[in-house]
């Protein structure tokens, strides 16, 4: 029994992932090396969306509560229009400039919204960079995959050898290719989606509120 130990023992340890990717050639390890970068961005710019929309979605619930509570807007105007601080007071100072004269309405509206989309074209900012990897890192760990056999069919061919203890080494390498991929981007769809869903709901709130920001230029309140 312990001679099976010993036996089996180096066995399981040429197939450890760092005993994988040091055996690979260049060109799988490149595509290992690729995807390791792609799968720590995806973690990176999931967090701090996470974090940013958090902290947004937090001020946000802060700024409704004090502007619909019925402070007058001078009030208001100085608290949150002279030094905005989130998204949602940038779109009210955006509005606030436009508030006097003719069409205040209409002015206040264009003003409102255009300072709304800067914002959230900020907040959805890596989002692209998210689906990218979730959609072409599977390929890319393909390719690996496929490379790898290739070459591991040309080991064989060159030593006559089938023998599986031969054969698996190489399929191994390539196999861990597409386990990759498949790492990356799996959490990249999952973050994608999430974050799209959160960010989608908050685009509602602050073009509702740049809506009714308009609405109230238009009746001359606040």
């Amino acid at each position: 029994m312990e001679n099976g130990i010993i036996e089996v023992a180096p066995v399981i340890q040429e197939f450890g992932f760092a005993d994988l990717f040091l055996r690979a050639d260049w060109v799988v390890k490149a595509v290992m090396g690729v995807l390791a970068i792609m799968s720590v961005a995806s973690w990176a710019i999931a967090i701090d969306k996470w974090l940013s929309l958090r902290a947004a979605r937090s001020k946000a619930k802060s700024f409704e509560e004090a502007f619909w509570s019925g402070r007058d807007l001078d009030s208001l105007a100085n608290e949150y229009g002279k030094r905005p601080r989130d998204p949602f007071s940038r779109v009210f100072a955006a509005g606030l400039r436009e508030w006097k004269g003719r069409n205040a309405g209409e002015r206040v509206a264009k003003a409102a919204n255009a300072e709304s989309s800067r914002e959230l074209s900020r907040l959805e900012g890596g989002l692209g960079l998210l689906a990218t990897i979730s959609s072409s890192a599977p390929f890319i760990g393909l390719f690996g995959t496929v490379w790898g056999i290739m070459n591991s069919f040309r080991a064989i061919a060159a030593s006559q050898d089938t023998n599986l203890a031969v054969v698996a080494p190489g399929i191994a390498e390539a196999l861990f290719a597409t386990a990759l991929g498949l790492l990356a981007a799996v959490p990249a769809v999952i973050f994608f989606n999430t974050l799209s869903s959160n960010l989608s709901g908050y685009a509602a709130k602050l073009e509702a509120f740049a809506d009714e920001l308009s609405a109230l230029a238009d009746r001359g309140e606040g």
